[in-house]
């Protein structure tokens, strides 16, 4: 609304530094039965006049016009609807970690509000929860991100949401583990001597060298005489890990 007024320059000075609002009253201005309710209002378009006596202004201060002299006002019915919690993620879990997706208590929320803005929500988001250097999970209460004022929620505004941190499973080759003879006490030759195994778990494990370094491969002889023979290696991988490739896949054993 743009007024002209007639007034003190100190007055003028101290209306420029003051938020001045209009206040509208629908229950006066649209309210076409007294004693009805708000509800007897019906979902529209209206015109409703800008009165100068509502404009919150020191009496001192003559208003001259006031445009517009009329304010639109758009009226939409009112709906609740039911829409699924959603948690934003920031920042990063330790190295070697993962988020998966937050479960909310509770799930969903009702929502109240006018029907065009509220049938257009499909979820609803709660203020973002920070991951950063997370490595295991966690329990955070959160307000849902309600800041258009049109939009009330029924349910508590406050969030209670479980992040699940879990590790990274990865993988990694490891060359160059000897074969192991067991169980033989004569002179053994085998080609190739050496196996390449990838293996697979979390990252934790896969990058500790003591865990790793407990791999080792073996063909057992027990019983075999001289001679040659081809054999399968047996690999010896820690618990938690997973071999995923071994190569080669046969040795050629030459029992002297």
């Amino acid at each position: 609304i743009e007024i002209k007024i007639l007034a003190d320059p100190k007055l003028m000075d101290f209306i420029n530094k003051k938020n001045i609002r209009y206040p509208v009253d629908l229950y006066t201005d649209l309210e076409f039965d007294p004693a009805g309710a708000s509800e007897s209002i019906e979902p529209g378009s209206y015109l409703i006049p800008v009165e100068k006596i509502r404009i919150p202004l020191d009496p001192a201060i003559k208003i001259l016009s006031i445009k517009p002299s009329y304010l639109s006002v758009q009226l939409e019915k009112k709906i609740r609807r039911t829409v699924k919690v959603s948690v934003p993620y920031t920042g990063k879990p330790a190295k070697g970690y993962i988020a998966l997706e937050a479960a909310t208590q509770p799930a969903t929320v009702e929502l109240i509000g006018a029907a065009p803005l509220i049938s257009s929500i499909k979820e609803l988001k709660t203020k973002p929860i920070d991951l950063t250097n997370a490595n295991e999970d966690f329990k955070k209460k959160i307000p849902l991100d309600l800041d258009d004022p049109s939009i009330v929620s029924s349910s508590d505004p406050i969030i209670i949401v479980t992040v699940p941190i879990q590790q990274q499973l990865v993988s990694k080759t490891i060359e160059n583990i000897p074969i192991q003879v067991w169980n033989c006490t004569s002179e053994v030759n085998i080609e190739p001597s050496q196996i390449t195994v990838q293996i697979k778990g979390p990252f934790e494990m896969i990058s500790n060298k003591e865990i790793t370094g407990q791999i080792y491969s073996f063909i057992d002889l027990t019983g075999l005489l001289p001679g040659v023979y081809a054999r399968h290696a047996y690999i010896n991988i820690p618990v938690d890990l997973i071999m995923t490739d071994a190569a080669p896949q046969v040795f050629t054993i030459k029992i002297e």
